[in-house]
């Protein structure tokens, strides 16, 4: 006990680190990036996207006052990421920070469903956080630290009422089961890896105006009465990647409003 510091710890402070974030270009992935740099971070900046949503957030980084880096990229794509976790380490620095956001959703009954929307879903959302994860542990390993976020679902605890999504849902328990295995894997040389479980969140997906409907029972089943905004992604995020969850590996973190308590 001699050793505590009398002056208030920064255990969020992430001032000095650089970060990667794959999905950035909107929704949570675009909102955690941002945070991310509110907390001091630099970030590179990761999506496929071919519209201006990666700007958007390099402006908002920007006005954060800190640095970030474009990427326009496939997490499908082995080559693709590990040219991008190189570009972030000679641009920004060394790579200590990943959130994998990157992913897709849609539904369709599994009677009728064909193989190539099953498998484009696999593809992006369980194989492209692994080769994710992948690009950036070999950096962080050669560093000596790092911690990842990926981000699952609360569909990959659950199964959703009225929702015809097997194939999303086995993906996303996937991410979740797969990130406890690599948090052993690497538990010993520096890395800590976790994820997030969001429950129903207001991105733009689900707040499209023919999602009405289901916006509003999906607000009925949550506890909480409404969904998240995407907002609420972001202190989770950064508790994980900082100091302040230094003892914290292969946890998923539920962020629902209670749904799965029910």
């Amino acid at each position: 006990m001699s050793d505590i510091s009398l002056n208030a710890p920064k255990l969020f402070d992430l001032s000095g680190q650089v970060a990667l974030v794959t999905g950035a270009g909107s929704g949570i992935g675009q909102r955690i990036a941002i945070g991310l740099a509110q907390c001091g971070a630099d970030v590179a900046l990761l999506d496929r996207r071919t519209d201006d949503g990666l700007a958007n957030t390099a402006r908002f980084i920007q006005a954060a006052g800190r640095r970030s880096l474009q990427i326009a990229a496939d997490v499908t794509s082995k080559s693709s990421l590990g040219e991008a976790v190189a570009r972030t380490e000679d641009e920004l620095g060394p790579l200590e920070l990943a959130v994998n956001a990157a992913g897709i959703a849609n539904a369709n009954p599994a009677e009728e469903m064909e193989e190539d929307q099953y498998q484009t879903l696999m593809d992006i959302n369980l194989k492209g956080v692994f080769l994710s994860c992948q690009a950036e542990a070999r950096a962080m390993l050669k560093n000596g630290r790092g911690a990842i976020v990926n981000i699952a679902s609360m569909s990959g605890v659950i199964v959703n009422r009225g929702l015809s999504q097997a194939h999303y849902n086995a993906s996303k328990a996937g991410v979740i089961h797969m990130s406890k295995s690599l948090a052993m894997e690497w538990v010993e040389r520096g890395i800590r890896v976790n994820t997030i479980s969001p429950g129903y969140t207001a991105t733009p997906m689900n707040t499209r105006p023919e999602m009405v409907h289901q916006t509003k029972l999906f607000e009925e089943q949550t506890p909480m009465q409404r969904m998240a905004t995407v907002d609420e992604m972001v202190g989770p995020a950064v508790f994980l990647l900082s100091n302040a969850a230094s003892f914290v590996t292969g946890v998923d973190l539920l962020v629902d409003g209670g749904f799965c308590c029910w």
